[in-house]
């Protein structure tokens, strides 16, 4: 998006280049990536990126601090995944942003979902040191947000996941780890909080105390960095050893009752400029928009699953009427392609990651990195744009000089 760095990048490019990005990934994530990233970064101006940060913090706060969303929300939590030990925030916290062209021909951000639940904290800086070393991009781009260097970054990441604790008593938890697209992530997390990765099925539960077997013997779990996502577990039928809900000696590094509270079903509740127009199906009598410029999305799927771009009325009619609570429809957002690559224009969009490490109040809520999306097709997310260049996994920088308070301070 900003001209200089984007023409700079494109002319010396090669696929020589690329391929040595690839193998650097790999090699400093410890396992090969399965999912495409792409053969570019991202520059976007500090300015918009401000208003991407200030503008979750903003809807955040308005779920937190709502009584009338909390009860609702709580009400939407299957009682099966209704976890005890409950926490009054999210420790962490995603909000996706497309990018819209103003009337003034200006940029803008649009809301594409919010979601209290962790994600690749670990494997972006990873990826964005490789886009920094091969591709040698100009040292004062800057890439972590919140005022943070990189080593302020990974110190807050660790206290996020392994607060007081020894790491040895800390897990992340996750369904198959080895086979999750995202295990380079839970590997470079491994790295930099001295943690170890579990299969949440092989957790063994003695009295209130949970354990994993590391070498030949247990040992006690006393926090967890949850990364079981429920959609998954639902939909594999899979069975827990340990009672999510029973009254365990264990902290979690990230609840995961949030992952529901703060999710697809937050939509209709938010008021900001950034928000699409979104309705509960459930809710719905007749259609508030034309099909074409709406979006058919289940509340607890995840990466893009069930998820219907312009859908015909066939196919939101066909969402069975006790299952319409479980839907929401949204005004589809025309996202302009903004990353000039060879193949042709690319749209973005724009993850900001934060931690809640601080105090119950909005600012406590600090913005700490970005993911970037990019692809030619009706969605971001990587599977839906296979086959094609230019397009996938990315790292977002901004030049320091006049980036505003928010990002860098």
């Amino acid at each position: 998006m900003i001209p200089e760095y984007r023409e700079d990048f494109n002319a010396r490019f090669t696929p020589e280049k690329y391929q040595q990005f690839l193998r650097t990934i790999d090699e400093r994530s410890g396992a090969h990536v399965d999912f495409r990233c792409s053969e570019t970064a991202c520059f976007f101006p500090a300015e918009l990126l401000n208003r991407m940060a200030e503008a979750g913090r903003d809807l955040a706060w308005q779920l937190v601090s709502n009584p009338d969303y909390l009860a609702a929300a709580d009400a939407a939590i299957p009682p099966a995944f209704r976890v005890a030990n409950d926490t009054d925030r999210p420790l962490f916290l995603q909000a996706d942003f497309g990018i819209i062209r103003a009337a003034d021909g200006s940029y803008e951000p649009r809301l594409v979902e919010i979601q209290g639940f962790p994600s690749l904290y670990g494997f972006q800086l990873t990826l964005a040191h490789a886009y920094r070393d091969v591709y040698e991009l100009d040292p004062s781009l800057e890439t972590v947000l919140g005022g943070l260097d990189e080593a302020g970054y990974n110190a807050a990441l660790r206290e996020a996941i392994v607060g007081a604790y020894d790491p040895q008593n800390v897990v992340l938890l996750e369904i198959d780890p080895l086979a999750q697209k995202t295990l380079p992530d839970f590997l470079v997390t491994e790295q930099i909080c001295g943690i170890r990765t579990v299969d949440i099925r092989d957790v063994r539960r003695q009295g209130d105390r949970l354990y994993y077997e590391r070498e030949g013997t247990l040992v006690p779990i006393q926090r967890i960095y949850n990364r079981a996502i429920a959609d998954e577990l639902i939909r594999r039928n899979i069975k827990l050893p340990f009672d999510l809900g029973a009254d365990l000696d264990v902290e979690w590094a990230g609840h995961p009752n949030w992952f529901f509270r703060i999710s697809k079903f937050s939509l209709p509740w938010l008021r900001h400029p950034t928000v699409p127009a979104t309705w509960l199906l459930s809710e719905v009598r007749e259609l508030p928009l034309p099909p074409e410029r709406l979006v058919l999305k289940p509340l607890f799927s995840f990466a893009g699953l069930g998820v219907r771009v312009g859908p015909t009325r066939e196919e939101i009619d066909a969402v069975p009427a006790d299952q319409r609570h479980e839907y929401i429809l949204q005004e589809r957002v025309n996202f302009v392609p903004v990353i000039h690559t060879p193949p042709g224009d690319a749209q973005a969009e724009v993850r900001v990651m934060y931690l809640w490490t601080g105090g119950f109040e909005r600012d406590g809520l600090l913005p700490v990195n970005t993911i970037v999306r990019t692809g030619r097709g009706k969605m971001m997310g990587v599977d839906h744009n296979k086959n094609l260049e230019w397009v996938g996994a990315s790292a977002g920088f901004y030049p320091k000089a006049n980036s505003g308070q928010l990002v860098v301070g």
